[in-house]
């Protein structure tokens, strides 16, 4: 009733819906086979004609999209879904677990991914002079927010260059940095802020995310990492689970579990060396602890995944 008694709003609204279908129609023209491309350096679409499993992966900073269907992301136990008319945006390295909800043949998943590199993020915010927030609130590296109309129109305009790389060259950074922009000014510019500017604990739980990263397969010294970083163990521990919906000790089993199953798939590894490999001592151990993440064991898991995979080669 509102928006037929505002014509602004009304005519928003049509512009809105103007952009998703041009998006939609873009993107499908694009990749027309299910997976994955990069038709510009940073940006990502990916097509799906059926709902697909619980994928584990490593999310990065990226700014995410959904021109058609929709998709739920699991970070730890909070649950984000996003359609066309929200978007996703990443700000931290973190193990989630994602899931395409909505996608067939005649209406298939199509959504875009744009890499944010922090450094240009923190250009941005300075050129702007946008004021960064010193404030100790924890911001959650990851969340979903409404698509607003001038928002959806610089992704748009990004996607459009596909046809003209002669001109993709000179306007793609221009078009990057104002969709960093209008991130900054809307309803998650605190969350790109922090990781921009390192402020407040977001900083200190990020250089903790990245050692856990790079020491995965290490015992976990919490005393020690929180020494490092000036905090208190109580403290490091509920800033890093504000922050990543995870304890330590969940966030490291995520890594060192996607992990084995990346050198037994990859590899062909059996699942006694992907354990050791990872940093586990009881392979008993480690076989519970992966079925308890994937829904089966690791060997009858991997043989999924390649006999899936042989199907689709054979499609």
């Amino acid at each position: 009733m509102n928006l037929v008694n505002d014509p602004q709003a009304k005519r928003e609204a049509e512009r809105a819906q103007a952009y998703r279908d041009e998006l939609t129609e873009r993107i499908a023209q694009t990749i027309r086979d299910d997976g994955k491309i990069e038709p510009l350096k940073g940006l990502h679409f990916n097509r799906a004609s059926a709902p697909s499993e619980c994928i584990h992966s490593v999310s990065i900073p990226a700014f995410c999209v959904i021109a058609q269907g929709s998709k739920e992301i699991f970070l730890g136990s909070d649950r984000y879904q996003y359609d066309p008319m929200h978007y996703l945006l990443a700000t931290v390295e973190l193990p989630i677990v994602s899931q395409i909800l909505e996608a067939s043949k005649a209406k298939p998943y199509l959504s875009l991914r744009l890499d944010l590199d922090p450094t240009l993020v923190g250009s941005v915010m300075v050129e702007a002079e946008h004021p960064s927030s010193h404030s100790r609130t924890n911001v959650k590296a990851l969340d979903v927010s409404p698509l607003d109309v001038n928002l959806l129109d610089a992704v748009v305009r990004l996607v459009r260059l596909i046809d003209s790389p002669a001109e993709a060259h000179m306007l793609a950074p221009m078009i990057t940095r104002e969709i960093i922009y209008r991130l900054l000014m809307g309803n998650q510019g605190s969350r790109l802020c922090h990781i921009a500017v390192l402020g407040g604990n977001t900083h200190q739980i990020a250089r903790a995310v990245d050692r856990l990263r790079k020491d995965f397969n290490q015992p976990l010294r919490i005393e020690s990492i929180a020494q490092e970083l000036g905090m208190s163990v109580s403290s490091f521990h509920h800033h890093f689970k504000a922050i990543t919906a995870m304890s330590p000790l969940q966030f490291q089993k995520q890594l060192r579990l996607q992990e084995a199953r990346r050198l037994m798939l990859g590899q062909n590894l059996d699942a006694t060396s992907a354990a050791y490999r990872v940093g586990y001592d009881d392979s008993s151990h480690f076989s519970r602890e992966y079925k308890r993440l994937f829904g089966t064991p690791p060997m009858r898991d991997v043989e999924r995944l390649r006999e899936s995979t042989r199907e689709t080669v054979t499609l």
